[in-house]
């Protein structure tokens, strides 16, 4: 699904040049769950950013679903990434005027499904999330863990083919952090691959592979024995 190759991205400002991503190159498959880690600084976020098609890297190449995106424009990388991935965030990322409901909606709406398919499908996946009983409240009337049941319900309503998560229980108490986890985890069986940057060695463990990243480089590679892929 995933191929980077010689990933490199250099910020550049006030005559300050700083490299986030120096030549990495990794491979992810369908149906994998990897989890990202090292220390803060050394490029997880950077590297999910282009992998998630919202950034190009300085050089390189990055093949995504057999298309060879590194030099795409903003406009063919958004008609890439909408309805085959799919966010969360740490943040959560909800806008506050809108409910439940019209929160997990907004993936549909850009990809112009229909009302009724669009009801049927929210519905669907607030009833997954065990989260249809706040489908009228508000973000802001919600807990830290029910609002990440909806940022995840958000993420994952049109069915995309990868799910990109940053740092998803890092605002969340070990209990609804573990629910998090579990959710992520029946989504990846189901057949989603999901990339996860997290610096909970907890979290990491139910990812079939580690990668840690340190300084923009890939320090290490461990493969969770308890899964075969």
């Amino acid at each position: 699904m995933i191929k980077a190759e010689n990933l490199s991205k250099v910020y550049t400002t006030d005559e300050v040049e700083t490299t986030a991503l120096d030549s990495v190159s990794l491979e992810i498959k369908e149906g994998e769950f990897v989890a990202v880690m090292g220390p803060s600084g050394c490029g997880k976020s950077t590297l999910l950013n282009i992998m998630g098609l919202l950034d190009n890297p300085t050089s390189g190449l990055y093949h995504f679903l057999d298309h060879e995106v590194s030099n795409y424009s903003e406009r063919q990388r958004a008609g890439l990434r909408k309805g085959s991935i799919g966010f969360i965030f740490q943040s959560f990322n909800l806008i506050d005027e809108l409910t439940v409901f019209e929160n997990v909606e907004l993936p549909l709406l850009y990809l112009k499904v229909n009302s009724a398919e669009r009801k049927q499908k929210v519905e669907k996946v607030l009833e997954h999330m065990n989260i249809m009983h706040r489908r009228n409240h508000f973000p802001q009337q919600l807990s830290g863990g029910q609002q990440q049941r909806v940022a995840i319900a958000r993420a994952v309503v049109a069915e995309p083919k990868l799910i990109l998560a940053d740092e998803p229980t890092g605002n969340l108490d070990s209990a609804n952090g573990e629910e998090v986890m579990k959710l992520l985890t029946e989504l990846n069986q189901g057949g989603t691959t999901i990339v996860m940057v997290t610096h909970s060695p907890y979290d990491a463990k139910f990812a079939h592979r580690i990668i840690n990243l340190f300084d923009g480089q890939i320090v290490t590679e461990n493969i969770n024995e308890e899964f075969h892929i």
